[in-house]
């Protein structure tokens, strides 16, 4: 018995050393480390939950194991125990509990700009998902961009966020937890990096065949290089028109892009009743367009696309 508890452990603790360690244990930003915090409590506590039962049951089978003494041994009838009964019956309530509230402080918590920055005015950001891509929106600076995503450092970034068709799921494991886009409707997520560096987003929720190309890059800059990019994106990005916008939403596998103006000046996705602009006559209006716009050279066509192959993935222009 020792001996086969000796060699699971030592598989499960091989495993383990031969893992990378998780994204979500390294947090970057308030958020993220305060839900890195629940994280951990949640499975300390789950894991004390755990030993006390192995332990329990570890004692239980050794103190009442059959031994030569009482073979024959037949125990009287019980009609049952309240105590106990109270007691296991209160213990998992108990449990559920303290995990509870915990959590609903935490998503409420999310809910508002973090902690020690409610003095700060939030950079606003439209995250609008799409087959296959991220379009991201910057209507203060009133410039968009496609599968990348660049943000100042030590500042609360409010993504509002929207689909133009399937529900999906935004995520940046660095810097917070995941929230989904839905079509027709505007979520909100706060999130804040403490320090400059390059973070990985990606989408959670799969929606077809293009699903694990919606990975981005998402880089938290100095204040002084976040002005210097908006002002090179002003100064060399292509204007973005409604045709290319259309385009983008269509479901395709591209690179970065970049443009100058935004699909907001179209359409207002706090209004829940306009129509969206993925309807089937739409996409023809982009797809009769020859101009180039941005980083057209980077649109595959994924009817002929090898979606197993990464060689499409993040490539092409963009700033």
């Amino acid at each position: 018995m020792k001996l086969k508890v000796l060699a699971i452990l030592f598989l499960l603790l091989s495993f383990l050393t031969g893992c990378e360690s998780m994204v979500v244990f390294d947090p970057q930003g308030p958020v993220a480390k305060n839900l890195t915090d629940l994280i951990i409590f949640s499975i300390i506590l789950m894991a004390i939950v755990v030993a006390v039962v192995f332990i329990l049951y570890t004692v239980i089978i050794w103190k009442y194991r059959e031994r030569p003494e009482n073979k024959d041994y037949e125990p009287p009838h019980e009609a049952g125990n309240k105590i106990l009964e109270t007691t296991w019956f209160v213990i998992p309530i108990i449990i559920v509990i303290v995990l509870t509230i915990p959590t609903i402080k935490a998503i409420y918590d999310h809910e508002e700009i973090p902690e020690g920055y409610q003095d700060e005015e939030p950079l606003v950001i439209h995250v609008t998902s799409a087959d296959w891509k991220w379009i991201f929106t910057y209507p203060e600076q009133d410039i968009e961009t496609v599968n990348y995503l660049n943000i100042p450092e030590d500042r609360p970034i409010q993504f509002k966020m929207t689909s133009t068709g399937t529900m999906q799921s935004f995520w940046i494991p660095s810097l917070g937890g995941q929230k989904y886009t839905m079509a027709n409707m505007e979520t909100n997520l706060f999130l804040v990096a403490d320090r400059p560096g390059s973070y990985i987003g990606r989408n959670t929720n799969f929606n077809g065949k293009g699903y694990a190309h919606m990975d981005f890059e998402t880089e938290a800059m100095t204040h002084q290089d976040f002005v210097e990019w908006v002002e090179e994106v002003k100064n060399s990005a292509p204007e973005l028109t409604k045709e290319r916008y259309l385009q983008l939403v269509n479901p395709t596998i591209i690179g970065r892009e970049t443009y100058n103006g935004t699909h907001l000046q179209w359409i207002d996705h706090s209004d829940h009743d306009a129509p969206l602009l993925t309807d089937p006559e739409d996409y023809r209006i982009g797809h009769g367009d020859e101009e180039e716009h941005g980083s057209d050279e980077n649109e595959v066509d994924t009817s002929k696309l090898d979606l197993d192959s990464t060689t499409n993935k993040h490539e092409g222009g963009g700033h």
